[in-house]
């Protein structure tokens, strides 16, 4: 199940993170967040034990959203060893996701 990421745990659970993490930058309002939802849910279960999956809420934590220049959502990005190697803004089905991503 993915973690919640906050400003309090960002450091722990992706930073200093043993695994590569992908992180959801999502809103409840957004449509093709929630569409994106089950696809990210489907990566997580496909990839266990290889990757973590956390999401943001840019609502709740505006300032994790601006230190990455989330600009528009939903943002997913990869992050490895501390530091995000990837980025893909929009909805994708979930081939083109991991793709994109380089997983």
């Amino acid at each position: 199940m993915s973690v919640k990421i906050t400003s309090e745990n960002f450091k722990k659970e992706v930073l200093e993170s043993s695994v590569p993490v992908i992180v959801d930058f999502w809103a409840a309002w957004c449509r093709p967040c929630q569409m994106l939802g089950p696809i990210i849910e489907d990566i997580e279960k496909d990839m266990e034990g290889k990757v973590k999956v956390g999401k943001i809420n840019v609502d709740e934590e505006g300032y994790l959203g601006n230190q990455f220049r989330v600009s528009s959502i939903p943002t997913v990005m990869l992050f490895k060893d501390g530091k995000a190697v990837s980025q893909v803004v929009g909805l994708l089905r979930k081939e083109d996701l991991i793709k994109r991503l380089g997983l």
